[in-house]
């Protein structure tokens, strides 16, 4: 179950009022996340939903985002057909973030993607980030999920104003499959904030070859606020 794994490592858990869920609360050094199991809260997720979440100091400015193929495909020809077939002349706002980010922002080219080119897709508004994170050791984090996981189910890792989002689809408490998204949530972490540090580093360098944003971004890591599932 899940609670047992969160006290068995020294994380809170609690019961979501008022339905079924959960929601566990940690830190990796000084870094707060939150897991949150309940209710999905995108239509592209079938039954129960796992969210991994994490306030980072980002500028607000990146946007980055890997999925599984299926669902990007999926989104892309409901775009498509909303948008292209409909005639209109501009995506609306209440159209998920997701759907805008895949028309908005260029995709990773298959060679940055490497073993996860076949079932991955991503999208990103600075490609140089999108090529390290993927570089990193998250790439071997998602590669090992590859065999426990349909190629329809929706798996999405965002970034998106500062904040870090791994959404999956979680029917069971399944301790052992959660273990294995945080595994992806927590190298996904690491790298976003190894990078983080030392793209700002480069830009108060003075050097230009990174986006001025980082420069000016001084958001601090807060702790996420109490969410209602």
């Amino acid at each position: 179950m899940l609670r047992q794994w969160a006290e068995e490592r020294g994380h809170s858990w609690r019961r979501v009022r008022d339905a079924e869920g959960c929601v566990i609360d940690g830190r990796m050094g000084q870094q707060d996340w939150r897991i949150e199991w309940g209710a999905p809260q995108r239509d592209y997720i079938s039954g129960m939903e796992l969210r991994l979440m994490a306030e980072l100091d980002l500028p607000k400015e990146l946007i980055a985002m890997v999925l599984n193929r299926q669902l990007m495909e999926a989104m892309e020809k409901a775009v498509y057909e909303r948008y292209v077939d409909d005639v209109q002349t501009r995506i609306e706002t209440d159209t998920p973030a997701e759907m805008r980010w895949l028309v908005m922002f260029p995709k990773t080219v298959a060679a940055d993607l490497g073993r996860l080119k076949d079932r991955y897709g991503a999208v990103s508004s600075i490609e140089p980030w999108m090529q390290q994170w993927l570089q990193s050791p998250l790439n071997d984090a998602l590669v090992a999920t590859l065999d426990m996981v349909d190629p329809a189910d929706a798996v999405v890792l965002t970034i998106g104003r500062s904040r870090l989002t791994l959404r999956t689809s979680l029917p069971q408490p399944d301790a052992k499959r959660l273990a294995q998204w945080f595994s992806v949530f927590e190298h996904a972490l690491r790298e976003a904030k190894r990078l983080g540090t030392e793209w700002r580093d480069v830009a108060g360098a003075g050097l230009t070859t990174q986006p001025s944003a980082w420069a000016q971004s001084e958001l601090p890591t807060t702790r996420l606020p109490d969410i209602r599932l």
